[in-house]
């Protein structure tokens, strides 16, 4: 009896192993071990990654889209899956120049940097991430001496083509060296919409600052994480975006590269940025003004620096796509005509993390001609002209670069002509006549 009970036991299969737990992620400032989701928005194929009609029956690589927040520093920010090298390659299809309003910014930054810190032709300007020269050109017309900071190759090409001395590199410590010792240094060193695009925030502040004139002066401009969360703006987030960034946070990494905030712009920009300018902790030409202070506390106040801050944005990201689905099924439902205007990068986190294809939205458009005839990735909506919304005249359009709604709708006004509405998607669903 015992032998057969020693039998039985030892035909028993094996228990399963456990799966292999997924490597532990680290902060990318601080390297404190991340442990706090801030939201999943699942997976997604790289939001600038469009699918041509050669390869439309090819299977996309997709990617976690989990972004966390590191309870050491509060940076928000999200998994390196693919190397900058393979999103900002010699193809890429994101053009500045192609929104009027950003042309407008761009050129009310200018004036305002000359004005204020007396640039002219014995000062030299820096941009990083000068993408096809949307910004530079316009210290160029007043003879300021310029440089750019591209990799992507073809943008990088556009600019030069506008006479903009441009070099093709990515931006960090040797880069900035290879600069210092060919150019010299920078009296105003500028980035918008670069710092949370770099996968090593520290080698991409740290050169800065080697870049920077003992005097000179860096403006970074990025979207503000606050006005991110008050918003629901979660397609803000894809794999382009390694880190969502507060006043708080940013003044601790440039602080830890011997770098000192001393003033700070709230802009109206991409749904809310801030516009930071920093100077060497060494150098007293610029005092710290009253709102560093300002944002500062007033971030504090709002909890920045307590997890429980960031605990309840995912449920809200919840609610934000249930209302344009409801909007969306209901249109459908009433034999309505839905087509998309854009194809940014946030368009597809939204249209993606939504469940969003042809099946709601039977195209979408956009100004910039090296998308057209292109379909979007992971949706796989095609994208066409602008002309196309007059031809089919849909009911509804709706606005995936909500950020730019004024500038589009008064682009598109023709579509009232037939009744035809907008319609943007974020925080709710929100129709404009």
């Amino acid at each position: 009896m015992n032998t057969a009970t020693s039998v039985k036991k030892s035909r028993r299969p094996a228990a399963a192993a456990s799966p292999p737990a997924a490597p532990a992620e680290h902060c990318r400032f601080c390297q404190t071990e991340l442990q706090t989701t801030f939201v999943d928005l699942g997976t997604s194929p790289l939001c600038e990654d469009f699918v041509r009609p050669e390869h439309f029956n090819r299977a996309e690589p997709v990617y976690p889209l989990h972004a966390r927040v590191c309870h050491a520093c509060f940076l928000v920010q999200v998994g390196e899956f693919v190397r900058p090298q393979d999103i900002f390659r010699d193809e890429y299809p994101y053009f500045s120049s192609y929104s009027t309003s950003w042309l407008d910014h761009a050129r009310r930054y200018t004036e305002q940097m000359i004005d204020r810190f007396g640039l002219g032709p014995e000062q030299f300007v820096v941009e990083v991430a000068s993408n096809d020269g949307y910004l530079l050109q316009y210290f160029v017309e007043r003879g300021v001496p310029v440089l750019g900071v591209e990799p992507a190759g073809n943008v990088a090409d556009a600019a030069r083509a506008k006479g903009i001395n441009t070099l093709s590199k990515f931006f960090g410590q040797a880069t900035a060296r290879k600069i210092l010792s060919t150019y010299g240094p920078a009296d105003l060193l500028l980035g918008n919409n670069v710092l949370a695009h770099v996968p090593d925030i520290n080698d991409f502040v740290a050169g800065l600052k080697i870049l920077l004139k003992t005097d000179g002066v860096i403006t970074l401009e990025f979207p503000h994480l606050l006005r991110l969360m008050a918003g629901r703006q979660f397609d803000t987030i894809y794999h382009e975006h390694f880190s969502y960034l507060s006043f708080y946070t940013v003044e601790q990494i440039f602080a830890r590269h011997g770098l000192t905030l001393f003033d700070v712009e709230e802009l109206p920009t991409h749904g809310g940025s801030l516009r930071i300018y920093a100077r060497h902790a060494a150098d007293p030409g610029q005092p710290v003004g009253e709102r560093v202070g300002e944002l500062r506390e007033r971030e504090l106040r709002a909890g920045v620096n307590e997890l429980d801050f960031y605990r309840s944005f995912a449920e809200e990201v919840k609610q934000t796509k249930r209302s344009l689905l409801t909007f969306l099924i209901g249109a459908k439902q009433a034999g309505k005509t839905v087509v998309g205007y854009g194809a940014p990068g946030k368009g597809n986190t939204l249209l993606n993390y939504c469940g969003i294809g042809t099946d709601f939205l039977d195209y979408t458009v956009d100004r910039n001609p090296h998308k057209h005839g292109l379909f979007l990735p992971g949706t796989r909506i095609p994208i066409h002209h602008p002309d196309r919304i007059a031809q089919t005249r849909p009911d509804y359009v709706l606005i995936l670069p909500w950020n730019l709604r004024p500038e589009i709708m008064q682009q598109m006004a023709g579509i009232r002509a037939w009744g035809g509405q907008f319609v943007t998607p974020i925080p709710t669903a929100q129709v404009y006549a």
